[in-house]
């Protein structure tokens, strides 16, 4: 069985990669990438049309043409798959819908493909054509080693920013949750679906306290379900007696919510994720569902 603090940083990333997704084909970023492939084309045909005079040892035309071509290519899924989500989103249930993305992906990953083995070649032919280029075709040259420069430069960030976000969610998932919090559309449950969540007052037993009891085994501490008489009390084992979300131990007089599914959280942790997902982070519980089917009843 999976330790819960696995099965919350997993719900964590895959929502993370839902949110990637979205925000991945968005009006600003698809406008910026659009612009940024087209001035990549518009410089790249300017060099080639006032290079005409350079013979290059090397060809870097047909190097620098493919470059375009895969630029060209790279805007095209783009905008496809952007028009695609904005019909989708404004007529539900297209019905070319799923066909037209399967196009689209396999189009981006061959596309994805020929620019790594382009990549490649480009490398290979700058490096044999050596500083004989420099003289022969500089304005070639240069534009060459610049589109070259700025791949690399672009797979070290995104691998970097893979490793972070990787680092975070394992050892700073309330950060991440905190952020998402801040700067994304808040389209979980509503304020009113959790406060109507039961809330507990987080109590640590002593050795007295496990006399009186009568308990023998190790126990954490005991929470207290505000507003309610008789109280309601829950013992919680020594290993349920920590937040799955910050992996912290329960603090006495820590305040903690507990969703349908039995499931509790610090009301600081849990609170937040549940305003960007109405999930329990553990089992995937919807909390909004639950709800709606209970006032059904």
């Amino acid at each position: 069985m999976r330790e819960p603090s696995v099965a919350v940083r997993e719900t964590a990333a895959e929502h993370l990669e839902e949110r990637q997704t979205d925000w991945a084909y968005s009006k600003p970023v698809v406008v910026l990438d659009v612009l940024w492939n087209l001035a990549f084309v518009a410089v790249a045909a300017a060099v080639l049309a006032a290079s005409l005079g350079e013979r290059p040892a090397v060809p870097l035309r047909v190097w620098l043409a493919g470059y375009v071509l895969q630029c060209f290519l790279h805007v095209l899924c783009v905008t496809v798959e952007y028009r695609r989500r904005r019909r989708d989103a404004d007529q539900e249930g297209a019905g070319d819908g799923d066909f037209k993305l399967s196009i689209v992906k396999h189009l981006e990953s061959a596309n994805t493909m020929f620019s790594f083995i382009w990549w490649i070649m480009g490398f290979y032919w700058v490096s044999a054509g050596g500083q004989a280029l420099s003289h022969d075709a500089p304005q070639l040259y240069w534009l060459s080693i610049v589109f070259l420069a700025f791949d690399v430069f672009f797979v070290v960030f995104c691998v970097a920013l893979a490793c972070v976000i990787g680092i975070a969610v394992c050892c700073c998932l309330p950060c991440i949750i905190a952020i998402l919090y801040a700067v994304t559309d808040q389209e979980g449950a509503s304020e009113e679906d959790i406060n109507n969540l039961s809330k507990f007052k987080f109590r640590t037993m002593g050795d007295h306290d496990k006399l009186v009891a009568g308990i023998a085994a190790p126990v954490g501490g005991v929470m207290t379900e505000c507003g309610t008489n008789p109280p309601v009390e829950h013992i919680l084992s020594a290993e349920d007696a920590e937040c799955c979300i910050c992996l912290c131990p329960y603090e006495d007089g820590a305040e903690l919510r507990e969703l349908p599914c039995n499931h509790h959280f610090h009301c600081s942790c849990i609170d937040k994720w549940l305003h960007i997902n109405a999930t329990c982070p553990l089992c995937k519980f919807n909390i909004v569902k639950s709800n709606l089917g209970r006032e059904e009843v």
